[in-house]
């Protein structure tokens, strides 16, 4: 039998909050979004004060108890039996280290080997059913760490707030570091393909080189934006695509998939704040490359 998991969270009204009406604390000092208190306005307990339904225009006193009865809000696809590496897990999100070949959702020709249902399975493994969705997406053949947040809150507070460091190896010899300021769009006559376009949506790269060997460099990567393959776009349009990465000019030669991994994350803990950090290690096509690149390597000075 599958148990439904509700989670409840708790805060207390710290001192100078005293006489500030509940909507505004849960909105400011919870950061709860407008979209979220109207679900729990519309959820039986949904909100509380000091054990009792509380409406939102009351004014709060310095030590109340405020809890939050967060409802099930959010489809959960269905199970597929495919093995999945969890690298942390608490009550309110976990991280797992998502493999090349995986898309992130089920759609069409992919019902069932997506990473959610994957992550559906290993809960349903432990008779649990949780509300989660990704707080960010990697393409379906980039690999690395995932963030789920098991609820609507997590979600709501981690959306657009977890630092993302990824590692890269691309086609030709890049030294120091840089920046690719450039608009991206769907590339005309395509449905999936993006491009470099005036008219497209504003995008930030920031990229540092770590070494470069036989023809290659690894990279760094930072994103001031989130557009749909932008790593792979603006490198490709500096003429430097990724190793493997067809669809945007790379060679197949020595990777037979785009040469992308999100290595590193750090956010704050959505709950109690606390600064979470997650590294991994690179997958082992990604290894097999730099071993080649290593063979005739160039350190850069800048790092």
């Amino acid at each position: 039998m599958v148990e439904i998991k509700i989670r409840i969270i708790e805060f207390t009204v710290p001192s100078g909050y005293q006489g500030v009406k509940l909507k505004s604390f849960l909105q400011g000092y919870c950061a709860i979004s407008t979209r979220l208190l109207a679900k729990l306005k519309r959820t039986p307990m949904g909100i509380a004060v000091n054990g009792r339904h509380a409406i939102v225009t009351e004014c709060l006193g310095e030590g109340d108890h405020i809890s939050l009865c967060l409802p099930q809000d959010h489809k959960i696809p269905q199970t597929a039996d495919i093995p999945i590496l969890v690298v942390y897990e608490d009550l309110d999100l976990i991280v797992v280290d998502k493999p090349a070949g995986m898309p992130m959702y089920p759609s069409p020709g992919h019902d069932r080997d997506s990473l959610s249902n994957a992550v559906a399975h290993y809960f349903s493994g432990r008779g649990e059913q949780h509300s989660f969705r990704p707080v960010y997406r990697l393409d379906r053949d980039t690999t690395g760490l995932v963030l789920l947040a098991k609820h609507s809150y997590a979600a709501s507070v981690l959306a657009g707030n977890v630092k993302k460091t990824y590692l890269a190896i691309c086609e030709g010899v890049l030294t120091g570091s840089g920046e690719i300021e450039k608009p991206i769009g769907i590339k005309e006559g395509h449905k999936l393909q993006r491009a470099v376009r005036s008219d497209g949506e504003y995008a930030l790269t920031r990229w540092r080189s770590l070494f470069s060997g036989h023809g290659h460099s690894l990279l760094a990567l930072k994103l001031k934006t989130g557009r749909t393959h932008q790593i792979r776009v603006h490198l490709s349009s500096a003429g430097h695509p990724l190793a493997g990465d067809d669809f945007y000019g790379g060679n197949l030669s020595k990777v037979s998939r785009q040469a992308l991994d999100c290595t590193e994350i750090r956010f704050h803990h959505p709950v109690n704040r606390r600064t979470m950090r997650f590294v991994h290690s690179l997958p082992d096509d990604m290894e097999k490359l730099l071993k080649f690149m290593r063979n005739s390597a160039y350190t850069d000075s800048a790092e």
